[in-house]
């Protein structure tokens, strides 16, 4: 990491121990064992453990106890995670073991001890669902962490829809989303492209090597400090459709109604029932049932997805990534839960944008941007 706040850093540190150790007040428990990559990084605010993006599993874990905090790795990693992610300066004890043989520090470290773990793991108990919540949870500090990803995921993201042209395949257009953002220091943990009638057929489209016609959508989730944000952008070249128009301006006004219900007093499942019932006013009822319609964000894409009967409070310093569709269209933007207001913070300049009513409020949400050949 660059640019540090020792100060600001340990502070963090010290607020996420705290937290750590009142869960395990709460669990009748001992220590807690974390190997997820978004797990580490949030209790390390920010470092980075993961070698093999596709895994979720790290190359170094955390144990935290009422006493100590180990970080246990093997020696072909101590050195970065000292010199580069700076955990040295952090106080965590480190424990290394040689890459070639096992370890039984870990057995050693929590003999006799109740245990839980941030997943499944023989001997403990599975609190992914309560770390979950507190990742969900920022600080002052992840907060300005987040902007900054945010910022520099809707540049990528710009670029990218810029420079997408017909005729490119959709493997060419994410391979131009991909370099917008990993050349800003971004991660493309999430690049899905669809152009075209695969927009109408599929909500998580892989790229193909289909060629683009008129109609793209290109969604990005970007990692950073080991924190996520994500946003789904489309375009059209030549006149659209009034058919996608109509279902455009639905799915605005959806988000726009999501992102407004999104306050502290409400639940998720609250704002879902908001969702459901713009669906239905907007003329599509169903739609909601083909896709999940997010919820909220921090060191994954989603650390808890939004049902109707989701019972999760909505807080200030939540960051949610809504991401309503209907056949043929989508909206998604990372948006904060301020004090008194939220604020999208995946917000593009110069974008063009659908203005939808929510009560007295009026609210933009990003429209499909129309380019001539």
């Amino acid at each position: 990491m660059t640019s540090i706040d020792r100060a600001a850093i340990q502070n963090e540190l010290n607020l996420k121990t705290d937290r750590i150790r009142s869960l395990l007040d709460q669990r009748g428990l001992d220590a807690l064992f974390i190997r997820r990559v978004g797990s580490f990084a949030w209790a390390t605010c920010g470092a980075a453990s993961h070698i093999n993006t596709a895994s979720s599993e790290g190359i170094a874990s955390l144990l935290v106890t009422r006493q100590g905090r180990y970080l246990l790795t093997n020696n072909i990693e101590a050195v970065r995670l000292k010199e580069e992610e700076n955990l040295d300066e952090q106080d965590w004890e480190f424990c290394i073991s040689p890459w070639h043989s096992e370890n039984d520090r870990l057995a050693k470290l929590t003999h006799g001890l109740k245990l839980g773990a941030d997943g499944a793991f023989a001997g403990a108990i599975d609190l992914s669902a309560e770390l979950a919540c507190l990742r969900s949870q920022l600080t002052s500090e992840e907060i300005r962490r987040i902007r900054t990803l945010s910022k520099l995921c809707a540049e990528g993201m710009k670029q990218a829809v810029e420079a997408a042209w017909p005729g490119m395949t959709e493997y060419q257009i994410a391979g131009l989303l991909s370099q917008a953002v990993e050349s800003r220091g971004v991660q493309a943990i999430v690049n899905l492209i669809a152009t075209d009638d695969r927009i109408f057929s599929f909500r998580h489209p892989l790229p193909t090597d289909k060629p683009f016609q008129r109609y793209a959508m290109l969604v990005l989730c970007g990692r950073k400090w080991g924190l996520v944000c994500s946003l789904t952008r489309l375009v059209y070249f030549s006149s659209l459709p009034d058919d996608i128009r109509r279902k455009a301006e639905a799915v605005a006004q959806v988000d726009g109604t999501m992102i407004a219900a999104t306050r502290p007093g409400s639940t998720m499942g609250d704002v879902f029932h908001q969702a459901q019932a713009a669906y239905a006013a907007t003329g599509f009822p169903d739609e909601w049932q083909h896709h999940h319609q997010g919820g909220t964000a921090g060191y994954e894409p989603r650390e808890i997805t939004a049902t109707p009967s989701s019972s999760h409070p909505v807080i200030v310093g939540q960051v949610y990534a809504w991401n309503p569709s209907i056949r043929g269209v989508k909206s998604e933007d990372t948006v904060l839960v301020g004090e008194q207001v939220n604020e999208v913070l995946t917000e593009m300049a110069d974008w063009p944008t659908i203005e939808v009513q929510v009560g007295s409020q009026w609210i933009k949400r990003p429209a499909i941007l129309q380019k001539d050949k």
